[in-house]
């Protein structure tokens, strides 16, 4: 499947995201190879997705033709709610196992490490959103409703495909019920708007206003 270049670079950017995010959760802090703090993989993860999505990124149709400002405006309101699903939606029930890789931005001396939170707030913020919804709605959603996904407009795709996919980003998240009400919020969005830049805008909000409560609250758990 990978062969065709239309699924090509809308899954490598994630896949590589994934792969860089397992070893992150598998490197052995207390020996650091080569004295690398895990934590510093992260500029990793987000920048090899970033240039990934960068070079690429004439390919993605999706997102050549930008929204409409009302649009915006719903977009901002969707990931202002979702993050207040994720935050609210906080008991153990809603939670499945642990994060495969933690990051506290806390020096040995106590300190926050303004560095690596700035990284982690940006890659959160301006990478994450793009790389995710290329991959769980641009081609996943539309993939699930036909296989020639890039001729699938994204108003006409069903209820099948929406709640699939759905399904599948909720078990790549710990908080699955706060996971499913946001990506089931995102897919909707797109597809009543036709318009992929919406759920981007909407995912983004959500990141950058989590992550600015994470910093604000040290919840550093939730990154």
């Amino acid at each position: 499947m990978l062969q065709d270049r239309d699924t090509r670079i809308r899954v490598l950017p994630f896949v590589v995201f994934i792969a860089l995010l397992a070893l992150r959760g598998v490197w052995p802090d207390e020996s650091a190879p080569l004295g690398i703090d895990s934590r510093l993989l992260y500029a990793l993860q987000a920048g090899t997705a970033g240039a990934l999505l960068l070079l690429w990124w004439r390919g993605y149709a999706e997102l050549l033709r930008p929204p409409r400002l009302g649009q915006l405006a719903l977009s901002v309101g969707v990931g202002l709610a979702v993050c207040w699903v994720w935050v609210t939606l906080d008991e153990p029930w809603m939670r499945i196992g642990e994060a495969s890789a933690s990051f506290e931005p806390i020096g040995d001396d106590g300190r926050l490490l303004w560095g690596l939170i700035a990284v982690r707030w940006l890659g959160a913020t301006l990478v994450v959103p793009v790389m995710e919804e290329l991959f769980w709605r641009g081609f996943l959603m539309r993939w699930l409703e036909r296989v020639d996904f890039t001729s699938v407009d994204a108003r006409s795709v069903g209820l099948r495909a929406v709640l699939a996919s759905t399904c599948v980003f909720t078990l790549a998240h710990t908080e699955w019920l706060a996971a499913a009400i946001a990506g089931l919020a995102y897919a909707l969005l797109y597809r009543a708007t036709g318009s992929l830049w919406t759920a981007v805008v909407a995912h983004a909000v959500t990141n950058g206003v989590l992550g600015a409560w994470v910093i604000l609250f040290g919840h550093w758990r939730y990154w």
